[in-house]
């Protein structure tokens, strides 16, 4: 831990702040950082006395080091503070996290649905206790506004709370038999160990949404979340052990990513992998399980058309691509990647949609009014920075935004650019930042050939007062989400997952209990006996 040492790392991170500032004084950029600072590390010695900040792995329902003593540090995005120094673990913590999952499996996945379904609401229940707690954490090492981040968690519980009223729904079926003295039974058992992979831009609810339905099926799992954000992960478990979740039903192990990818992938006790990331990534893990066989989900990169036809009300179709767009800075895979605007509206949406986009609040989340925080490091701000260069040097106009903002550090404006074309990269790829690209599209049938022109197929979103155009659109759109006059549209009890090379899977609902399952067979004969 580095906490002792917050205020020579905060005067660092002031020095960041002033040296990228190009439009804020020193001084009121230095003042600004102060402050986040102190906020931030009033939130950290809060948190440690609660037991929520942990650094240690989980294994075994134990707390502890990596075995070489080697950590990671976790940064606050807003401001570069090092919030903790976490355990660094690889391949040999991660072989005895499995065997631990593997143990506990046996009598796990044979306690009654209503033994499972009690622990999992209670951990629900610790969950929405500790909500503020961990928005706080989410913020600290994600960098999303407080608000948005306890939006978070009770997105995150909800499913925790879905899939302990599922574990006691999972059924099986009796078939009718093709001989008198035959009987025909379908069983459903959990599949095993599952490595479960997770991202860093929904620190809490990607794991929720993954383990709540393998631990409701009799399933353990072993969680790497992201390096970036491990913290959030961490403080879950601990409540996971408060709530009565066995030792070794959950472990979690973070560090060297491809180290323990490798692990879980090699383990033939680890029966399924469940990842939530980007396409590549995802490819390489599809193929990596392979050799051994195991059972796949895949959510993957997003390219999210959000169409707006002449027809749609223009009030409802600006606050809806608003939120679709810029939720998380527009780091989330269901953002809206491309803004499809109709010839006889796109005029009047461009400019009432600048002026909303002009309303959002870009400060450090602890920030009373921020709405839009951080993006995650470095790298993703040359990401963006990179695909609105190449969008304004092929003709596209930036009517709002387009570089980094006054704060410095990742702060990047809201961005909105128009006239863009399908030649440009941001057309084709995920942005994963807040930049919104207007794309003029002329009939309906173009607007469904452009967004259907991409390998990916996770979310889209139609803006219609058409319920006729509505039906032919979301059936013809090549996505597994369709948003129609809405743009916010994840929910617990609703299926979540793409097409094409958005991934294999769904995630939520009462699907999302069936990726966690093997169907067995039975066939019993000579029953005609007496």
């Amino acid at each position: 831990m580095v906490l002792g040492a917050a205020a020579r790392v905060a005067i660092v991170g002031c020095r960041r702040l002033v040296c990228s500032s190009s439009h804020a004084s020193p001084l009121l950029v230095s003042s600004q950082c102060r402050q986040m600072s102190m906020d931030a590390q009033s939130v950290s010695e809060k948190l440690r006395s609660s037991g929520l900040l942990r650094t240690q792995g989980l294994i075994g329902g134990k707390w502890i080091d990596s075995y070489d003593k080697t950590t990671i540090k976790v940064n606050n995005p807003a401001t570069g503070e090092i919030v903790a120094d976490v355990a660094c673990m690889g391949v040999k913590e991660t072989n005895d996290a499995i065997a631990s999952s593997y143990e506990a499996f046996q009598s796990w996945s044979r306690r009654t649905a209503g033994e499972r379904s009690r622990v999992l609401r209670r951990w629900f229940d610790l969950l929405v206790a500790h909500k503020e707690e961990l928005g706080q954490l989410i913020t600290l090492e994600q960098g999303k506004p407080l608000k948005e981040a306890i939006g978070e968690v009770a997105y995150g519980a909800s499913f925790i709370e879905y899939y302990a009223e599922e574990a006691k729904r999972v059924y099986g079926d009796i078939i009718p038999p093709n001989a008198s003295d035959r009987r025909l039974l379908v069983l459903k058992q959990p599949v095993g160990v599952v490595g479960a992979i997770t991202p860093w831009n929904f620190p809490l609810a990607m794991i929720t949404r993954k383990v709540g339905p393998a631990l409701a099926s009799g399933c353990t799992v072993v969680v790497k979340p992201s390096e970036l954000t491990p913290l959030t992960a961490l403080a879950a478990a601990e409540l996971a052990l408060q709530a009565g979740v066995p030792p070794g039903a959950l472990n979690v192990v973070m560090g060297n990513a491809p180290e323990i990818g490798d692990a879980l992938l090699a383990s033939p006790q680890v029966r399924k992998i469940t990842f939530t990331g980007s396409t590549a990534v995802g490819k390489k893990l599809m193929a990596a399980a392979a050799p051994t066989v195991k059972k796949v989900s895949l959510e993957l990169g997003g390219n999210a058309p959000s169409i707006i036809f002449d027809d749609a009300d223009l009030d409802v179709a600006v606050k809806g691509t608003l939120a679709a767009k810029f939720r998380n800075s527009g780091q989330t895979c269901v953002c809206a990647n491309r803004v499809l605007v109709q010839d006889g509206i796109y005029d009047k949406f461009a400019e009432a949609f600048s002026e909303a986009v002009q309303k959002l609040e870009v400060g450090d989340g602890f920030k009373e009014g921020t709405t839009q925080g951080p993006l995650i490091n470095d790298a993703a701000i040359q990401k963006v920075e990179s695909f609105v260069q190449d969008a304004v040097s092929k003709g596209a106009k930036i009517l709002l935004g387009g570089k980094k903002h006054s704060l410095g550090m990742t702060f990047y404006e809201p961005t909105v650019i128009r006239d863009v074309t399908s030649n440009m990269i941001m057309s084709k790829e995920e942005i994963f930042g807040p930049v919104a690209p207007l794309i003029r599209f002329k009939t309906e049938e173009d607007a469904i050939r452009i967004a259907n022109d991409t390998i990916a197929g996770l979310a889209a979103y139609i803006f219609t007062n058409s319920v006729q155009r509505s039906w032919r659109v979301s059936e013809a759109l090549e996505y597994g989400l369709v948003g129609v006059n809405e743009g916010i549209i994840s929910t617990e009890v609703a299926p979540f997952g793409g097409v094409k090379q958005s991934g294999l899977g769904r995630e939520g609902s009462k699907y999302g209990m069936d990726e966690y399952h093997e169907i067995k067979y039975i066939c019993m004969g000579d029953m005609n006996r007496q």
